[in-house]
């Protein structure tokens, strides 16, 4: 699976250890070397901006396609994390779990023991922020900066660029990792300390579910009582109810749902917070597909 860490079979394993590096802190804050751990539906499209910036780019997959894709646009081929960090200054981070993560920063081939000191880690995954923090404090035990910077805006802000990418962590370690977020975002905001990021998408993913819960309802509703899904849609463009979720419905994949609202109950139980509108989409989503949402955009209705 595209994005999953660890070693590729056939590769050469490469240790190398942190002060047998050179780092040259002028280049890395003006044309950082970037490296980039997984390269499944978001990381591709990531690893295709920055190597179009101009910027130099070392990847790492297990999947051997989606490597050779990357190198393909000019990326070069890294064993495991270890030869990523070593080749890079600065690191994003885009694998599917915080098991993942742990194993691509801390284990035995992990960035950590490749990353010289002064270099950034960034955790563009959606993560625990304990899971953030934990790294963060390893790194700095080795004189890496870690910082969260989870991506909003789906496979398509991907593939444009546009993604709005909420962080957390040192405000100096963003700075110098901002020259390799930019040609991959429309927005960058600091929202404070290690794992704020995550508080933040957590937050934006529970808006876009319940959003579009309620809106594929309320269309619903409205073609029941007999009034066409399109003209309606269109009024509510033009009225106060706008927003991209209503604009964008039909051009939605409906991809995370589970895993997000999954982590975001989880989220709220460690605050004794209650989320019955969470608990409600997450339950609805299971029905809402494109396939259905498309019929009903069309006017062909809903059920079924």
């Amino acid at each position: 699976m595209a994005g999953r860490p660890g070693s590729r079979p056939g590769h050469n394993r490469i240790d190398v250890a942190p002060d047998a590096k050179d780092f040259d802190m002028d280049q890395a804050r003006t044309n950082p070397r970037v490296g980039l751990i997984g390269l499944g539906l978001m990381g591709a499209p990531v690893a295709r901006n920055l190597l179009r910036a101009g910027l130099s780019l070392t990847c790492h997959d297990l999947d051997d396609a989606a490597v050779t894709a990357a190198v393909g646009h000019g990326a070069t081929a890294a064993d495991d994390s270890a030869a990523v960090a070593a080749a890079s200054d600065v690191v994003l981070v885009i694998v599917p779990t915080n098991d993942d993560a742990r194993a691509v920063v801390a284990g035995p081939d992990g960035l950590l023991s490749g990353a010289a000191a002064g270099a950034v880690i960034v955790l563009c995954s959606s993560l625990k922020p304990e899971t953030c923090a934990e790294l963060e404090a390893l790194g700095r035990q080795r004189e890496v900066e870690v910082i969260d910077a989870p991506m909003t805006g789906g496979i398509r802000a991907a593939e444009a660029g546009t993604m709005n990418l909420l962080v957390g962590g040192d405000a100096a370690a963003l700075e110098r990792a901002r020259p390799a977020l930019e040609p991959i975002s429309s927005a960058i905001h600091h929202l404070g300390a290690i794992g704020a990021g995550q508080v933040g998408k957590t937050v934006n993913n529970l808006i876009h579910w319940g959003e579009i819960v309620v809106i594929t309802e309320a269309l619903a509703l409205g073609a029941k009582l007999g009034v066409d899904v399109s003209r309606m849609r269109q009024a509510l463009m033009d009225g106060s109810v706008d927003s991209k979720t209503l604009r964008e419905l039909e051009k939605m994949k409906f991809t995370w749902h589970a895993k997000d609202l999954a982590d975001a109950l989880a989220m709220a139980a460690t605050v004794d917070h209650p989320m019955p509108a969470a608990e409600l989409a997450r339950d609805e989503m299971v029905a809402i597909t494109p396939e259905r949402v498309a019929r009903l955009l069309e006017d062909q209705g809903w059920d079924g």
